[in-house]
């Protein structure tokens, strides 16, 4: 990814937007992980039981890191567990556990009760979406670790298709910081009762603004805006912003800019510092 430190959240969200699809082929070109998505498609497909998939430390790896659990690698008997739950015991730790990732991993893998594989691995469109996980998520992680502001906007686009209610938006610290923020929410609220974070929540926002680009544009931008402003980063006379907006001096039209992506990416991680 091209380095964003230093720079405002406006401005490091609109140069990785501006760059994404680049972004993502260097995560995916980089010999650390064009390695990992090799070994995985070599390994994944001769897997047909939760066994087979702990005992390859490298291909369990992959897998947990496409989910955004590597900091819960270690905990292979709680993950053995969850995998292996019964999805329609309420009961069960899957259905126990609050968090998505572990929901998500659970559906994506497909495991029955007794550990046998039900899905088939050797589907090459089941191995894209898991690679595209992993990258992806490569990406988020990688913007977060430069600009908290920028990583939480990166999650929230990722989470919010997945939106059913307000709960899920209160259960969720990326989703529910970006949109009260937005929403001029006062972050005090978070320690009311979750009945009356619902009721504050479900005045100012329409659930059905959240499928509408243009809103979830606008939402974004204003909690960019905002956080900006609220830690003292200012865009108006950023360099890269200028680049990015292209506007020219007579009319406001948008001008075509080409971003030199090797250049940007042979800067030192944080070039202001």
């Amino acid at each position: 990814m091209i380095p964003i430190g230093g720079m405002s959240a406006g401005t490091g969200l609109a140069l990785l937007d501006a760059t994404k699809d680049k972004s993502l082929a260097l995560i995916r070109s980089s010999a650390q992980h064009e390695r990992a998505i090799s070994q995985f498609r070599e390994k994944i497909a001769d897997v047909s039981s939760i066994d087979d998939l702990m005992k390859d430390q490298d291909l369990y790896a992959f897998v947990m890191r496409a989910h955004d659990l590597e900091d819960q690698i270690f905990g292979k008997a709680l993950i053995r567990k969850m995998l292996t739950s019964d999805v329609s015991d309420r009961k069960s730790l899957v259905n126990r556990l609050t968090d998505q990732r572990f929901k998500d991993m659970h559906a994506d893998m497909g495991f029955s009760p007794s550990g046998a594989a039900s899905g088939d691995f050797s589907d090459p469109a089941w191995q894209q979406k898991m690679i595209d996980r992993y990258v992806t998520r490569q990406y988020i992680n990688a913007g977060e670790e430069q600009n908290e502001t920028v990583g939480r906007v990166l999650e929230f686009r990722e989470k919010v298709a997945g939106v059913r209610n307000v709960f899920d938006i209160l259960k969720d610290k990326d989703l529910s910081t970006v949109l009260r923020t937005a929403l001029g929410i006062p972050e005090a609220t978070a320690g009311l009762d979750i009945d009356k974070q619902a009721e504050i929540l479900e005045r100012k926002l329409d659930l059905a603004d959240l499928k509408d680009p243009k809103e979830l544009d606008r939402l974004v931008r204003t909690y960019v805006t905002i956080s900006d402003a609220t830690s003292g980063q200012s865009t108006q006379n950023n360099a890269a912003l200028q680049l990015l907006s292209g506007m020219n001096s007579g009319g406001g039209d948008f001008l075509p800019v080409t971003i030199d992506i090797a250049a940007i990416t042979a800067l030192p991680r944080r070039p202001y510092a």
